[in-house]
């Protein structure tokens, strides 16, 4: 992982030459529309209260739990006893990024949704309630974890979740034996280079043209930047846009050429 500071160095240099945020000088429509109606929408949606309003208990939960540590994403390494609101604080996605993927959801509407690296369901419940008629597959290798984000999402009465629970080199591949098109998949699991690309492998062989992929934190590390460079240079990637904390990539075949995309937000 980069030092604090590194990562605020690159955050400035980011943004001083990312794509301005109103769509300026961005000539492909496609970017264009992402940028002005799901960038720049900031609509406060009526599940937003109450997603928010459980980020705020865990965030002020002191209690203890017994947490796996999954390492490269294949073998349990040790177990960490750990307070719920010092995981949250670190692990869960601010709400800027989680209504983003809100509003692509809600605007795209993808059937099918994987979400790698539940943590306490905060980001699951906004993908969620995006779209009813979506079923949202969340993948947590931590059973305590997990245990609280199920319990989360009865709280909130949310139906179209199913959890997933346990190491995800055993839980991944038996899923995608069973299901054939993932039209929207966010990973924010083992952010190393070796698991984050072994993922994106895994997942292309359901993705379709319309299917779009995200990724965590693709500038948290070199490791996961060298992973970012490969993903997006891929041949089945026609589009990629780099928020600097997340990274979008499209597989749509009628560009007229690649397009890479860095843009502030």
């Amino acid at each position: 992982m980069y030092s604090h500071l590194t990562i605020a160095k690159k955050y400035i240099r980011y943004w001083l030459t990312a794509s301005n945020k109103k769509g300026h000088g961005v000539h492909s429509p496609f970017v264009f529309n992402f940028i002005t109606q799901l960038l720049n929408n900031k609509k406060q949606q009526p599940s937003f209260h109450s997603i928010e309003s459980h980020r705020s208990i865990l965030l002020k939960n002191k209690s203890f739990i017994e947490v796996e540590d999954f390492g490269a994403g294949s073998s349990i390494i040790k177990t960490n006893t750990r307070r719920i609101d010092k995981i949250a604080a670190s692990s869960l996605k601010p709400k800027k990024f989680s209504q983003l993927l809100y509003n692509v959801v809600s605007y795209y509407k993808p059937n099918t949704i994987i979400e790698l690296g539940t943590s306490f369901g905060i980001t699951t419940s906004y993908l969620a309630t995006a779209n009813a008629n979506a079923v949202v597959h969340t993948f947590e290798g931590a059973t305590k974890i997990a245990e609280i984000a199920q319990h989360n999402f009865h709280l909130q009465k949310i139906e179209n979740i199913q959890l997933h629970q346990g190491d995800f080199s055993q839980t991944l591949p038996a899923f995608l034996k069973q299901n054939q098109a993932i039209d929207f998949a966010f990973i924010d699991g083992n952010h190393k280079k070796k698991p984050t690309l072994d993922y994106f492998e895994k997942l292309l062989s359901s993705a379709n043209e319309n299917s779009i992929f995200v990724f965590d934190d693709i500038h948290w590390s070199a490791e996961m930047e060298r992973a970012w460079e490969e993903i997006k240079n891929h041949p089945s990637v026609t589009l990629s846009i780099d928020l600097f904390f997340i990274g979008f990539v499209f597989f749509k075949k009628d560009f007229k050429a690649i397009q890479h995309y860095c843009i502030q937000f």
